[in-house]
Parts: C-alpha cells; structure tokens; sequence
C-alpha cells in the first residue's frame, strides 16, 4: 500500500510539473514577442526549476518503483539491471555534453588570438571553420556594453551529470553495498557505516578542496603540490575502507563532485554577478571572471582522470592490482599531464618533458600490474576435473544459464561455465579474473582459497589440458 501511494504521488507531482513546464513555454514565448526582458528572466529561471524537476522526478519515479516493487522479487535482477543501463545511458550523455563543453572553451581560451587587430574591449577573437561553415568568435575582457537577450548558460550539462552520476552510485553501491561497496577483508563494516563514509567523503572533499583553491591557487606550484598530495590521500583511503572497484568509482565521484560544485558554488554565481552588474551599466568584478575562469580550467584537468574512473570497472587488473592507490594515482597524474600537454600545445607552447613523462607514467603501471609468475612452479599436473569442480563451487552460482545468485538472476555479461567447452574458450579470461586480479568470485561471495586459485592458475600455465 506504501509503493501505491508513493508511485500514485510521484506520477500526479510529475504530471503537475509536466503541466507547469508547457504553460512556462507559451509564456515565454509571448514574453519574447512583447520584448519584455524582466519576464523572459524570470520564465527562464522557473524554467531552469521546472526541467530540474523533471529529470529528478524522472530518476526519483524509477527509484520508487524498484524499491517498492521489484526488490526481492523474481524481477529484482532484470529490472535492476535496465534500470543501471538507464541511469548510466543518461550519465554518459550528459557527460558528453558536460566534458565537450569543457574541451570546447578551453580550446577557445588557449587559441585566441590576442594580438592581431583586436579591440581593446576585447580579450581575444578566433576564426573557425566546421561543419561546411565559417564561425567568428570574440571574448570580452569583461563583458559587452549591453548584455544580450538570449544568453546562453553552460551550467545543466555539469548538473544533470553529477545528479545521474550519484543516482548511478545509489543503484549500483547503495542499494547493494554488501555485494559493491564493502570487502570484508579491506574492512569488516555494515552498509549504513559504508554509505555514511561515502557521502561524507565527497562532502569534506569539497570543503577541503575548495579552501586550497582559496588560499594556494595565486601560487600554481604549492596549489600543484597540494592537489597531488590530496588526491593521494583520497585515493589511499578509499582504497582502506571499500572493495577495489567501489574505491576507484569513489575516487571518480569525488573528482566529479568538485567539478560539479565548482560550477555551481563559484562558476555560475560569479557570471550572475558579472551580468547583474553589466545590465546595469556597471563594471564587472574581475575576481569574478578570474574565479571562474582558474576553476573552470582546473574541471578541464579532471577530465581524462574521471573518463578513466568511469571505464576502469571492466578492466580489474587496475583496480583489482595490490597496489591499487597506486595504480590509480599514476593513471590520474599521467592522464592530467597528457591534458596539460594538449593544453599548452593549443596555446603554441612547447613542453618537452611532460608528454614523455605522461606516457612513461602510463605505460609502466601497465608493467607493474603485470602477472607474477609462479616461482615455485607446479608440482603435479592438474587435470580438468579439478578445476571444473572448482568453477562449479565457485563461479557457476553466477556464470550460468540458471544462475542461484541472489541478485544476478541472467549471468553477468552472458559468461557461463557450464559446460567444457565454455570453461576452455574463456580460459583467458578466467586468468586474468580469478588469478591475476582476483577479483572474481564477486567479492569472492563463494569464498575460492589461496589454494583454488593456485590450482587454476597451475592448469593454464600447463596449457589448459583436459
């Protein structure tokens, strides 16, 4: 009666905003047709509200339903698994949209000319060519002497993502944090202590981070420093507290969380203040400009580490490595100095050390997370029979046309091992899983021994036999 109730009141909420949101579009246009600048404003903003809305309500409604509806029913699995594509779906869309955006400007900033025939009101102006047409652009120093009506904002891409981006962590760590989020052999906690540490985190991340770009960022190398120390700690700590894949996630969702907060705490409020004051025919404050601008850049060097993160759930020899923290601080420092090297070619500056660094950086980690051979070597030879009747123990509870599994209910990725033949085709695979990363089982929920793994890892070293 509960989920009734709710999804009835979510569906007449949503319903109501859907409403309100097309009569905010007739309004608008009406506004637009008088020439009122005062309305057209204020729709604008009411509009902004209701979209939020929408797409909130759209995430809240989905929520509902699985929770209410689906959870510990025969549906859980396939349900939970469309509503993680959805989410993710939109996550990865926004994103694009955010990240392009922030490729886009930066490129802007780097390559504008600043010298040839350029007003002194402005800071610069570009020519550009795509798409079979030719664009001019210009950026003021400040802003233009009468501030024009359609104003576009690049603001919701950055919303809509962080928003979906924690959805996603909802569905997938949340709601089965026993199984995602919490490795009882990193640290033995229950779900509500893990969700607390995680919210938490990202919380006093901010509040940290945004305290050093206040008081060290006029000095780029302390600021630099500083920062790279910070995201040591954060990737170790996480590393401390939930299971390799939840740690990396983290890390991600802390880098988007900075990035989404820079845009909504310092971004935007300082451009507001900067067309409040144009309209009004006064000088805009410069800090403001330089506020946004230095946080701007510093979300652009974020980037390639939260693409990273977001991929690195199907590579588990990253994630799954011993050194983890590590892996993942080398993958974050080298990808950020590929940027800064893309940055500073757009700009004609030559670095000579930083790429080769940067690549030196990445490619090593793919050296250090390597396999360690078996030293002592095999002592018999382990037949097919054994290593079936592990992976029928271990793995088939999951990898199975009829998987028992309490929450995958269709084997994960369509990998199963019922048979022979499945087992030898994917013996690669099982290597790389079960032997080198050993992040499967599934925070080994079957519980595999030291001793299985070895039994396995002996079989493929003597070439698999039957």
């Amino acid at each position: 009666m509960t989920g009734i109730i709710a999804l009835i009141s979510w569906f007449i909420v949503l319903l109501v905003v859907s409403k309100y949101t097309y009569t905010l579009h007739h309004r608008m246009k009406k506004a637009k047709e008088d020439e009122d600048e005062t309305v057209i404003h204020k729709i604008a903003r009411l509009q902004n509200i209701a979209y939020t809305l929408v797409v909130t309500l759209s995430i809240l409604g989905t929520l509902i339903i699985y929770y209410f509806f689906i959870k510990s029913t025969i549906y859980e699995s396939h349900f939970f698994e469309w509503m993680n594509l959805v989410i993710r779906w939109m996550h990865i869309t926004f994103g694009i949209a955010w990240i392009g955006a922030s490729f886009y400007f930066v490129f802007l900033e780097n390559a504008l000319n600043r010298t040839n025939n350029v007003r002194d009101e402005l800071a610069g102006n570009l020519w550009a060519v795509h798409g079979g047409g030719f664009y001019y652009l210009e950026k003021y120093k400040l802003a233009p002497k009468k501030i024009p009506k359609d104003l576009h904002w690049f603001k919701y891409e950055a919303y809509f993502t962080w928003l979906t981006g924690f959805s996603l962590l909802i569905v997938v760590y949340y709601f089965n944090a026993k199984s995602y989020l919490i490795d009882t052999t990193v640290l033995d906690i229950n779900a509500v202590t893990a969700i607390s540490i995680s919210v938490g985190s990202l919380i006093v991340g901010w509040i940290i981070y945004d305290q050093m770009c206040k008081k060290l960022i006029r000095n780029k190398l302390v600021f630099t420093i500083a920062m790279t120390v910070f995201l040591i700690f954060f990737a170790w700590f996480y590393s401390q507290v939930f299971s390799g894949r939840a740690a990396y996630i983290h890390f991600g969702a802390l880098l988007g969380t900075l990035m989404a907060a820079n845009v909504f705490y310092i971004i935007i409020p300082g451009q507001k203040r900067m067309v409040a004051a144009a309209q009004k025919g006064l000088t805009p404050n410069p800090e403001d400009g330089k506020a946004a601008f230095i946080r701007s850049y510093s979300n652009n060097y974020f980037t390639l580490p939260v693409l990273f993160v977001m991929i690195s759930s199907h590579f588990p020899s990253t994630f799954g490595n011993n050194y983890q923290w590590i892996v993942l601080i080398a993958i974050t420092l080298g990808s950020a100095g590929i940027k800064h090297y893309l940055n500073a070619r757009e700009k004609e500056q030559l670095s000579i050390w930083v790429l080769p660094i940067s690549i030196l950086l990445l490619l090593s980690v793919a050296f250090v997370t390597s396999p360690t051979p078996n030293v002592d070597g095999c002592k018999e030879e382990v037949t097919f029979t054994q290593v079936n009747t592990i992976i029928q123990n271990r793995c088939v509870s999951c990898h199975s046309a009829t998987p028992t599994d309490k929450i995958w209910k269709v084997a994960p990725t369509g990998v199963k091992y019922d048979t022979k033949e499945q087992i030898l085709n994917l013996k690669d695979n099982i290597f790389q899983r079960v032997v080198v990363s050993k992040d499967m089982p599934f925070a080994n929920q079957t519980g595999m021994t030291e001793e299985e793994r070895e039994v396995i890892e002996c079989w493929i070293n003597q070439n698999a036999k039957n």
